[in-house]
């Protein structure tokens, strides 16, 4: 076990602070070894609890344990509900994330609502909100019951967000809804296909049913969230199951609305870190305003001699992120107004 903090040297004048880990598209079942839906990459349905024990091994084993982890959603595979084993799946992962030490946050995917109603995922272990920090005297910073999304403090100076990147979608959400109209009129009128999970011919591919998007009510919100990081100099990391950055993803497997995300992101000097699941492959990519995109590799699709979860290791002047197994790791350096002044 490698228990030094961090993935390699360190400048004398860069102060080791905290670390936080993070893993993503678990997509349990008990289910046979698989592929994906283009049949070109092995998904390893079974395995995957086997990865996540390790992951938990070792951040419970790290000489500086992480403060938190970051689960980034599709706990679960969306073949449970085919065979009425969703409830019994997510029980099994959740007791093997009972093992570790730190507190877990979990982001919501498209699985999570093949296999859920938004409302019992509301009401189930998977709602880390009661985890989140308020900010005293500060109302428009709190986030609204309409989406899953809430921010939290696990060192001074330092705020993560957590995004609902399905406020806006058509899977879990009750047909009869105004909410599912609207949200599949948006879909319709970007994706003319019979079959919404195709991209074929679409200008725009991510506009898909498997992908979502951030209500205008959520986007408000993060602005707020960011308002008060600038002016308080706080650094933010922000965490979603859909990337937002073209160039660290694959396009179809954008939010729908990516661009309106990173207008607020990139109106605001604070945030260090995107983090994202979905794509499976991992990508990344630093923004030109200095922003961090990565998009963690995903767990499913990882075959049982290797592994796939990191830990971030946050300094003064820098995050590092050590991979395990197929993710790489990566130096991310604050912009150069970001860094701390010693």
């Amino acid at each position: 076990m490698d228990d030094k903090p961090g993935p390699g040297p360190v400048s004398e004048t860069s102060e080791f602070l905290f670390s936080f880990g993070v893993i993503a598209d678990i997509q349990y079942a008990d289910l046979e070894d698989g592929y994906n839906f283009q049949g070109n990459r092995r998904r390893y349905y079974r395995h995957s609890l086997l990865h996540l024990q390790g992951a938990i091994e070792h951040w419970n084993t790290e000489g500086s344990p992480p403060r938190c982890v970051l689960q980034l959603g599709d706990i679960i595979d969306g073949y449970n509900a085919q065979y009425k084993a969703s409830e019994k799946s997510l029980e099994l992962v959740m007791n093997t994330f009972q093992m570790l030490k730190v507190p877990v946050h979990h982001t919501w995917g498209n699985h999570e609502f093949y296999n859920f109603s938004r409302n019992y995922l509301t009401n189930s272990k998977l709602n880390t909100k009661f985890l989140e920090d308020q900010i005293v005297h500060h109302p428009e910073t709190v986030p609204s019951e309409n989406y899953y999304a809430y921010h939290f403090v696990p060192f001074p100076q330092f705020r993560f967000i957590l995004l609902d990147a399905y406020d806006l979608s058509v899977l879990g959400v009750d047909q009869s809804s105004a909410k599912y109209q609207q949200c599949l009129k948006i879909l319709k009128g970007h994706n003319p296909n019979s079959e919404l999970n195709s991209p074929q011919g679409l200008s725009e591919p991510q506009f898909v049913q498997f992908n979502g998007g951030f209500s205008q009510e959520q986007l408000n919100w993060l602005n707020e969230v960011l308002t008060f990081s600038d002016t308080n100099q706080e650094k933010v990391v922000i965490v979603s199951h859909l990337p937002i950055y073209p160039e660290a993803s694959d396009s179809v497997c954008l939010a729908w609305n990516y661009r309106d995300a990173l207008a607020v992101i990139w109106s605001h000097r604070c945030v260090v870190c995107f983090f994202a699941g979905h794509t499976h492959d991992g990508g990344y990519s630093e923004d030109p305003f200095g922003v961090h995109h990565v998009n963690l590799e995903g767990v499913i699709e990882t075959a049982p001699d290797s592994q796939a979860f990191g830990t971030v290791y946050v300094y003064s002047d820098k995050m590092m992120l050590k991979g395990r197994g197929r993710v790489p790791d990566r130096i991310m350096n604050y912009k150069r107004e970001n860094a701390f002044r010693c």
